[in-house]
C-alpha cells in the first residue's frame, strides 16, 4: 500500500504520516531526505528525530530515493519518506535545474528527470507499506523568481504523479486529515 500525505507548511502532515506508520503494525524505516545546511535546518531535523520512536530505523536519501526504498523495502516494513519536497529541492540544486532556471535556459537536468522517473517506477513494485510526505505548494501566488516558479511547477507535477500511483492520498490542513483518494486493496484468492 502506498499513501501520499500532502499539506502546507506546519499543517500536521508529518505527524499524521508518523501516526499512520506507527499504526501499521509493521517495522518502520524512516527515510529522511533533509540535509543539514544551516543551524535552522539542524534544529528542524532534531525536532523530527526527537518525536520518532526509538525503535524506528532511519535511512538517509537526499538524492537517490528510489534506490534507498528498494534496499529498505520488505513485506514486514513500513517505509516513511519525509519528505518529497526536500528531496526535489536537493535534486534541483545538486543537478543543473536551478542554475538553468536562474539563467533563463531550457531545463535539461538528467539527475532530476532520472530520479523522479526511478521513484515513480519503483513505488508500485515495493513490498510492504510506503507513506510519503509532500508539501502542497500550489495554493499561493505564482512566485516571482524563475527558480521558485520552476520548483512550484515541478513539485505540483511530482505530487500529481505520485498521487496517481498511490492507493491513498490524504490532505492534512490544521492537523485534520481529509482522504482524497482511497483505493481498496484487490481481493486475494
Amino acid at each position: 500500500m502506498i499513501e501520499l500525505v500532502i499539506g502546507g507548511a506546519r499543517s500536521g502532515k508529518s505527524a499524521h504520516a508518523e501516526k499512520q506508520a506507527q499504526e501499521s503494525g509493521l517495522r518502520v524505516v524512516y527515510i529522511a531526505t533533509a540535509q543539514v545546511q544551516d543551524a535552522e535546518m539542524e534544529r528542524r531535523i532534531a525536532h523530527h528525530r526527537a518525536r520518532r520512536p526509538a525503535d524506528w530505523a532511519c535511512a538517509e536519501a537526499p538524492l537517490q530515493l528510489a534506490a534507498t526504498l528498494r534496499a529498505a523495502a520488505a513485506p514486514h516494513k513500513c517505509l516513511l519518506v519525509d519528505c518529497l519536497t526536500l528531496w526535489l529541492s536537493n535534486l534541483f540544486f545538486a543537478g543543473a535545474a536551478a542554475r538553468q532556471a536562474e539563467a533563463g535556459e531550457a531545463i535539461d537536468c538528467p539527475l532530476l528527470a532520472g530520479e523522479t522517473l526511478a521513484l515513480l517506477e519503483t513505488l508500485p513494485r515495493l513490498p510492504g507499506r510506503v507513506v510519503l510526505v509532500s508539501n502542497e505548494v500550489g495554493w499561493g501566488i505564482v512566485p516571482m523568481h524563475p527558480v521558485a516558479r520552476l520548483f512550484a511547477d515541478e513539485q505540483g507535477r511530482l505530487n500529481q504523479r505520485v498521487a496517481a500511483v498511490a492507493d491513498r492520498v490524504t490532505l492534512v490542513a490544521a492537523g485534520l486529515p481529509l482522504v482524497l483518494k482511497d483505493t481498496p486493496p484487490e481481493p486475494t484468492a
